[in-house]
C-alpha cells in the first residue's frame, strides 16, 4: 500500500510507527508545515517528509487525514483536483461528517471516518469505522490499516459520536478507574509505584479475560465472589456507593455534551 499521512502530529506519526512495525506500506508520505520535528522519520525505509500535501497525494493511494476539524475543508479543497478514481481518504478527524467531505469532494470518491483513541500510539486502540455508500467497498483496506494498531470495528454513522465517548473518552474514564484502586492499594499499605502495577496489570488482566473467552463479565465475576467473601462485600459495598450508577450517568453526561458542541 502507498499511503499518505497528511499532518504528521501525535496522530499521524502514531499511524506511522505501526504501519511501518506492521510493514503494512510499500511507500509511506508524511506531511507536515515544518518538517524538522519529522526529520528523523526519512531514516525508514520507503518513507518520505514533505510540506506539499498535492504531492504526497500524488504518490500515494491511501490518504489518512490527521489534521484539525478546522483545517479539513481547506485540505479537501487542496487535493480535490488531484484525486484520481482509485483514491482512498481517510479522516481522523472528530465531528466532520461524512456528508460534509462529500460537499467538497463529492460522492463518488471513496471515503471513510474513524475514530481511533490515543491507545493507537501503543497498538492497542479501539477504533470505530464508517464510510460513505462509495467507501464501504474499501473499509476491509481501513480494517487491514487499524488492526494493526490495535482492534477496529465497523458501525453506522450516527454513532460515531456515542463511540466517542465510549472509546475515546472511555481511556480517561478508565484511567480514572486504574487511578482509583491505585489509591486504594496505597491506603492498604503498597506504595504508589506498587500498587499502581499491580492495578495496570490487574485490568489488563480483566479485559484480556474477556476479549479471549468471550465470557460475559458477570460470569468472571462469578468465579471470584464467594459466599460471605471479602470479593462480594467489596463489590456490593460500591454499588452501594453508586459505582454502576455513576459510570453510566458519566458516559450519558459525555454523550449530551458532544452533542452539544456539534451544534455550536
Amino acid at each position: 500500500m502507498k499511503i499518505a499521512i497528511i499532518g504528521a502530529g501525535n496522530l499521524g506519526l502514531s499511524i506511522a510507527k505501526g504501519l511501518i512495525t506492521n510493514n503494512a506500506v510499500t511507500q509511506l508520505y508524511l506531511t507536515k508545515r515544518s518538517l524538522d520535528s519529522i526529520s528523523s522519520w526519512t531514516e525508514y525505509a520507503n518513507t518520505y517528509i514533505t510540506d506539499d500535501n498535492k504531492k504526497a497525494v500524488q504518490e500515494s493511494d491511501i490518504i489518512i487525514l490527521a489534521i484539525q476539524p478546522r483545517q479539513l475543508a481547506g485540505i479537501l479543497e487542496e487535493i480535490k483536483p488531484i484525486l484520481h478514481d482509485n483514491h482512498v481518504i481517510v479522516s481522523t478527524v472528530t465531528g466532520f461528517s461524512l456528508a460534509k467531505m462529500e460537499e467538497v469532494v463529492g460522492k463518488d470518491v471513496f471515503l471513510i471516518r474513524s475514530m481511533p483513541n490515543t491507545a493507537i500510539s501503543v497498538a492497542k486502540s479501539m477504533t470505530c469505522l464508517c464510510a460513505n455508500e462509495k467507501g464501504k467497498a474499501r473499509l476491509p483496506i481501513a480494517e487491514a490499516i487499524f488492526n494493526g494498531l490495535g482492534t477496529s470495528i465497523i458501525i453506522e454513522e450516527q454513532h460515531m459520536r456515542a463511540a466517542t465517548v465510549i472509546c475515546a473518552s472511555g481511556i480517561a474514564f478508565w484511567m480514572r478507574l486504574i487511578r482509583a484502586t491505585t489509591q486504594g492499594g496505597v491506603q492498604l499499605g503498597f506504595d504508589a509505584e506498587e500498587a499502581m502495577r499491580m492495578s495496570m496489570h490487574t485490568a489488563l488482566g480483566a479485559a484480556s479475560l474477556l476479549i479471549e473467552t468471550g465470557a460475559h463479565p458477570e460470569e468472571e465475576i462469578d468465579k471470584v465472589t464467594t459466599p460471605r467473601g471479602c470479593t462480594i462485600e467489596g463489590l456490593n459495598e460500591m454499588e452501594h456507593q453508586g459505582l454502576s450508577s455513576s459510570l453510566i450517568k458519566g458516559v450519558i453526561a459525555s454523550f449530551q455534551k458532544i452533542n452539544e458542541i456539534a451544534q455550536e
